[in-house]
């Protein structure tokens, strides 16, 4: 089977095409050319790489005839929420733009591709609080990183539909690992408490808001749910993707501190990101259902690859 993976440079494209590999199939993927390749150097070798941005369309175009995949993953995004504000446009034309043409390439290649697009959970706000998020809740987007997802989730909705079209849709809520580049609290954090063992910084973590609660899924444990998604989906279908579990942000990072060598404060920032949405109880059943995909590594397990993997780089690049 020939995979095609949008954004695979990128966090969870490079777990994705491991993951993929793993299985035995043939892995290619297309990558914006000013990312360095690093979370891909261990695999370099055993996939093909296309140096390409996806708002070229004719370039697109021609990849997928190229290629002719048999599955296409498509991760590439803008992705965080903070940086959407910064510069809405941008986002939206990644994110919505850039999938559409992905889209329009793939459509000659009929309904022998099975499509599979990453969005995010992030399109139902947080759901109310009383309630449960599943994927028939309101969709209720608070930030322009959110809307954007949501533009493209329903345009591609139609235009497969439109076209008999294999596509299947994927929501997933926030997902860390290793790899995941700073940005985001998890990475953020490890990589402070990292330089601060290497005695390259104070023993104070500097963050955002604590008080929020977050559904908290391992990135190894979401590409396999993409990667059985894509196989055992229903076409047309949206699934969420979460760990059923959701804690206040405040407890990530006191595990995380727990793990460090040294002892660490911490010094809060009183402003918080605008619209900051929390998630009190979401649901994967419709995924299980329809794949048997269930989380299986624990969050604690999580936070200690990601310490342990900025802990490397740190010594890396450390003088």
């Amino acid at each position: 089977m020939k995979a095609l993976i949008t954004g695979i440079a990128g966090f969870a494209g490079s777990h994705l095409a491991e993951h993929l590999l793993a299985q035995g199939h043939e892995v290619s993927g297309i990558s914006l050319p000013n990312i360095a390749p690093d979370n891909l150097k261990h695999i370099i070798d055993r996939i093909s790489l296309y140096r390409s941005d996806l708002l070229d369309k004719e370039n697109t175009r021609a990849i997928i005839e190229d290629n002719r995949p048999d599955r296409v993953f498509h991760l590439a995004a803008k992705s965080s929420v903070a940086a959407s504000w910064d510069d809405p446009a941008k986002t939206f034309e990644t994110n919505l733009i850039a999938g559409i043409h992905l889209l329009e390439s793939c459509r000659a290649l009929g309904s022998q591709v099975r499509i599979l697009l990453v969005g995010s959970a992030e399109i139902y706000g947080g759901g109310e609080l009383s309630g449960e998020i599943n994927e028939e809740i309101p969709f209720a987007p608070k930030n322009p990183y959110a809307i954007s997802k949501l533009a493209l989730d329903l345009a591609s909705e139609q235009i497969a539909k439109a076209n008999g079209m294999h596509l299947v849709r994927m929501r997933p809520m926030n997902h860390t690992g290793p790899r995941q580049a700073t940005g985001f609290a998890i990475p953020d954090w490890a990589k402070q408490i990292s330089e601060i063992e290497a005695g390259e910084k104070e023993p104070i973590v500097r963050t955002g808001n604590l008080e929020s609660w977050r559904d908290f899924s391992d990135v190894r444990d979401v590409v396999r749910a993409y990667a059985l998604a894509a196989e055992h989906g229903t076409p047309g279908e949206a699934y969420l993707v979460c760990s059923g579990h959701s804690i206040k942000i405040r407890e990530a990072l006191n595990i995380l501190l727990s793990l460090a060598k040294v002892s660490i404060s911490i010094e809060q920032d009183p402003k918080k990101r605008p619209n900051d949405s929390s998630v009190f109880s979401a649901t994967y059943s419709k995924l299980a259902h329809a794949t048997g995909w269930r989380p299986e590594i624990l969050f604690e397990q999580t936070l200690k690859d990601t310490l342990a993997y900025w802990q490397t780089k740190t010594a890396s690049s450390s003088p």
